[in-house]
C-alpha cells in the first residue's frame, strides 16, 4: 500500500468521525458532498448500536436515550479500531469516567467495564477446563509449586466500597427476589468452561489470587497474596470455588 493511499484511507475514516479534524483537501471536498452524510450517519449508527448491544447493563441502568446520547460523544471521540464490534466498547468505562452527566452514577463506570469484560469472555478462545480430581490427586509438596494458568474466558474484577458487581448482575438477569443492596465492595468473576459465559461474586482476596496465577506465580505464593489481603480467607475453599467456576485452564504434560 503506497504512503498516499495509506494517508487518504486515514483522513477518509477520520472524516467519518470528526470530520472538522480533517486536513485533507480531497477528503474535505468529499466530506463536504450531501451523500457522504448520509454514509457518515450510517456509519455512526452501527457503531452506537454495537455499543448499545455490547454494553446492554449500562443502557439499561440509564436508559436508552441517554445512553444513545452518550455513546454518539464516544464513538466520535473513540473510533472502533477492529473490524469486530463486538470487540468495540473495552474504553467507554474510561470515558464514563469522565463524563460529566454521569457524575453522580459513580457505579455506572464499573458495570460498563463488567459488561465489556463479557464481551471478552464470550469471545475468548475455547479451551478444556482444569481437571479439579487431577489436581485433588497432586501431593501438598507439588501443589504448593504448580502454576495455574488461568483459562482464556476468564476475566476477574474487584471494585473498592461500592456493589458494582451485585448492581451488574441484577440488571443482567433481573430477578423478582432480589435482596437489599449492600453497599461495601464486591468482586466479580466472569468464565466460560463451555458454550456460555457465567459469573459469580468473589472475595478481594480470589481477584489478587488470580491476579498472581496469571503473572506466573506458584500455588504457594497465589495463596500468600491472598492471605496479605484477607488472612483469614479459606484458600481451600477459594481454590475449589475458582476450579468450579472453570477459571483455570487444563494443563498439558
Amino acid at each position: 500500500m503506497s504512503t498516499s493511499l495509506a494517508q487518504f484511507q486515514d483522513a477518509f475514516a477520520k472524516a467519518l468521525f470528526a470530520p472538522q479534524d480533517v486536513a485533507d483537501p480531497v477528503v474535505q471536498q468529499l466530506a463536504a458532498q450531501p451523500a457522504f452524510a448520509v454514509y457518515r450517519n450510517t456509519v455512526m449508527k452501527g457503531c452506537i448500536d454495537a455499543l448499545e448491544a455490547n454494553l446492554p447493563v449500562v443502557a439499561r441502568l440509564v436508559g436508552s436515550e441517554w445512553f444513545r446520547a452518550a455513546a454518539a460523544l464516544h464513538v466520535a471521540a473513540e473510533a472502533p479500531r477492529d473490524g469486530r464490534l463486538l470487540n468495540y466498547g473495552s474504553g467507554f468505562a474510561a470515558f464514563l469516567q469522565g463524563f460529566e452527566p454521569a457524575a453522580e452514577l459513580t457505579y455506572l463506570p464499573g458495570a460498563a467495564r463488567l459488561d465489556a469484560l463479557w464481551c471478552e469472555a464470550h469471545a475468548a478462545q475455547d479451551a478444556p477446563v482444569l481437571d479439579a480430581a487431577w489436581l485433588a490427586r497432586c501431593t501438598p509438596e507439588l501443589l504448593a509449586t504448580l502454576v495455574l494458568k488461568p483459562h482464556p474466558a476468564a476475566r476477574w474484577a474487584w471494585f473498592d466500597e461500592q456493589p458494582v458487581y451485585s448492581i451488574w448482575a441484577r440488571n443482567r438477569t433481573p430477578a423478582d427476589d432480589e435482596e437489599e443492596l449492600v453497599w461495601q465492595g464486591e468482586g466479580a468473576l466472569l468464565t466460560r468452561p463451555a458454550d456460555t459465559v457465567v459469573w459469580r461474586a468473589i472475595p478481594q482476596a480470589g481477584c489478587a489470587f488470580l491476579d498472581a496465577c496469571a503473572a506466573g506465580l506458584p500455588l504457594a505464593e497465589a495463596g500468600e497474596r491472598a492471605l496479605a489481603i484477607d488472612p483469614d480467607a479459606d484458600l481451600a475453599a477459594l481454590l475449589e470455588s475458582l476450579l468450579r467456576a472453570g477459571a483455570f485452564i487444563e494443563r498439558t504434560p
